[in-house]
């Protein structure tokens, strides 16, 4: 197995292709590694100075507004990427696929903000954090702008990762700057939202001046049409997030802050894990959609890393816990092992699922086993929360995932092995 890999990582080396990931790898590690290395910064600051509730609130706003995120992305980060990628030598051709996915996006963005409106007009828990909540909701227009999906299409995250360092690090100073007292915890979503606004108006800036991406004006044909060949990928996106971020917007109502806090802290440092493994992913999707015979060996090293990361998450909980966190969150100790070894079944789905399914036209078949399990997991989160309160939302995503995984494994094997014709 090891000599598979050395001599895949050979290759890779050897020829243009792999070098553009080595480098398209190399960039995405420094940004994730920043992205680990200024939170942990912040972590046992923030522990100390808002506690638990403050944690807990800034974690129910973030659960909430994933939603958005989820509806605003429409599942471009994997479409748009394939397409670019299939594209990047035709201009004309990448700037028509980068305007209908900035023009829809911008429709969805509206339409989200206008329904987080209502909502928090209407229902009396919201409307209590409704500032917190339209601060958060900062990061959707963010996120449009830092078209990370582009970089990622056209093998080029140079370009921006220095700017994502600098963003980083003033949203970490301004942390210990300003964030003194209980009350100010709203301070720690303002400083994320406009740190990523600024990395989304550089990025804007490089797309259409240096790559000289034009941006056509809006047709509506062409916006419904670019969102309904995403439709697919946006159900198998949005679907999970009744299980997932339904499970901490479900306990916020249940069981208040302090629980949404310890759930967040356990979920904390799995996010981070989850975060690495899927660079492998992330870097391998534009290359796969271009060469997919080295799926092979790319599931075994995805597989593998994951493995070992989930075992020494569980091993090192106790540790982490109690090393960035005050007494108060060391309840999130087994909320951290429960969540680790969620990893493995979230890695077999982006494997299998996002970097074979998708890429070989699977949408509908990934689509639906995505809705099949995430049903299954929002009926089990009602009885759990209601039960185990925090480690009932970690056991509902946990056993979510594990049914999601192995079963989008278990068809793409099918797929592999001729037994399941598209």
């Amino acid at each position: 197995m090891l000599h598979k890999v050395k001599a895949f990582k050979n290759r890779l080396s050897a020829s243009k292709d792999g070098k553009a990931v080595a480098s398209n790898f190399g960039y995405l590690m420094i940004m994730q590694i920043a992205g680990y290395i200024f939170p942990l910064l912040t972590i046992p600051y923030l522990a100390r100075v808002i506690g638990v509730e403050g944690f807990g609130k800034i974690a129910f706003a973030a659960a909430v507004i994933v939603w958005f995120q989820t509806i605003t992305d429409w599942g471009f980060s994997y479409t748009a990427t394939r397409d670019v990628a299939r594209n990047r030598d035709n201009l004309e051709k990448v700037s028509e696929i980068f305007s209908n996915v900035l023009w829809a996006k911008i429709l969805l963005a509206s339409i989200s903000f206008i329904l987080l409106y209502i909502l928090t007009e209407f229902i009396p828990y919201l409307k209590e954090n409704q500032i917190l909540l339209f601060i958060t909701f900062m990061l959707v227009p963010a996120k449009i702008l830092f078209a990370d999906w582009f970089f990622q299409a056209i093998e080029k995250m140079k370009f921006i990762t220095i700017f994502d360092l600098i963003s980083k690090a003033v949203f970490t100073a301004c942390i210990f700057i300003f964030v003194k007292e209980k009350s100010d915890f709203i301070l720690q979503p303002l400083f994320l939202s406009l740190g990523s606004i600024l990395v989304g108006l550089v990025s804007f800036y490089l797309i259409t001046f240096k790559w000289k991406v034009k941006i056509f004006a809006p047709q509506k044909k062409e916006i419904l049409l670019t969102l309904k060949n995403s439709q697919d990928v946006f159900i198998n996106n949005i679907v999970p997030n009744f299980y997932n971020s339904f499970s901490s917007v479900l306990l916020g109502f249940l069981g208040g802050s302090v629980a949404n806090g310890l759930l967040d802290a356990g979920t904390k440092f799995a996010n981070i894990a989850q975060q690495f493994i899927g660079i492998i992913s992330r870097v391998f999707f534009p290359f796969l959609s271009r060469k997919s015979n080295a799926h092979n060996i790319y599931e075994k090293i995805n597989i593998i890393v994951t493995v070992c990361g989930a075992f020494f998450l569980i091993i090192l909980a106790p540790f982490i816990i109690k090393f960035f966190f005050t007494p108060e969150f060391y309840d999130s100790i087994l909320v951290l092992q429960i969540m680790a070894c969620s990893l493995i079944f979230l890695t077999l789905s982006n494997t299998y699922g996002l970097n074979y399914l998708i890429i070989h036209g699977y949408e509908k078949l990934l689509r639906n086993i995505t809705i099949s399990s995430s049903i299954i997991g929002f009926l089990a989160c009602f009885p759990l929360i209601y039960f185990y309160d925090f480690l009932g939302a970690a056991i509902t995503i946990t056993l979510t995932r594990a049914i999601l995984g192995l079963s989008i494994m278990y068809k793409a094997k099918c797929i592999q092995r001729g037994i399941l014709a598209k």
